[in-house]
């Protein structure tokens, strides 16, 4: 029996499967869907990072700094077999995580309340990822480190930065690993008395890694 965790895509059993949201299965489900605090990944980029991502059935995600739990929640609809490890170091954020999943349709998706990269050891031993996103914690020494050590050869590292700092991180850290950064800037219709005008979201860096055979990066 494998030791990866398993989520139940929407359809499968223990999965939602009534509303508009349980009946889509690719990447971008409305902001709304979602029970957060602010710590959300918007829905325009939450696809981008799906993409980057890449699930396959079969895989593990490792969902770091999983604030609602979008990226593992939607990793894991992508297929039944695909299964998500969410860390979060706040346990009511850990509790919504849980919340979201159940209603969402991935019942299965794992929640650790913990700190990285403390409790990445442990999880390394149960299950290797085939990838990581890595949401929050991007300057806390050894998490990229950590999180790199522990992917599958072939394994994917996304991370999305929208602070000046954790910029500079992944900069750095595409300088050691390779891979590629992308600029994501999203403007939505907002109201301008009669007329309509645009609304800019924070720009959002993405670094993308692909760890090959000899444990460096693509």
């Amino acid at each position: 029996m494998s030791d990866r965790p398993t989520s139940g895509a929407p359809g499968a059993p223990g999965g939602r499967t009534t509303g508009p949201a349980s009946a889509v299965t690719v990447p971008g489900l409305p902001d709304e869907a979602y029970e957060h605090d602010g710590q959300l990944t918007k829905r325009e980029t939450r696809a981008v990072t799906l993409a980057a991502l890449a699930p396959r059935p079969g895989e593990l995600l490792w969902d770091i700094g999983a604030g609602s739990g979008s990226i593992g929640i939607e990793w894991s609809r992508s297929h039944a077999t695909c299964g998500a490890v969410a860390v979060e170091t706040d346990p009511e954020r850990a509790a919504r995580i849980g919340a979201n999943a159940k209603a969402l349709g991935t019942p299965g998706l794992r929640v650790v309340v913990g700190r990285a990269p403390d409790v990445l050891e442990r999880l390394a031993e149960t299950a290797a990822p085939d990838a990581v996103f890595v949401g929050g914690g991007l300057t806390v020494p050894g998490v990229v480190e950590r999180c790199w050590a522990a992917l599958r050869p072939g394994g994917r590292l996304v991370a999305n930065a929208v602070t000046a700092e954790t910029e500079a991180e992944i900069v750095r850290h595409r300088a050691a690993l390779g891979g590629e950064l992308t600029r994501i800037q999203i403007s939505r219709s907002t109201p301008v008395g009669r007329f309509t005008g645009w609304r800019a979201l924070m720009p959002v860096t993405q670094w993308v890694a692909v760890k090959n055979g000899t444990g460096t990066g693509a």
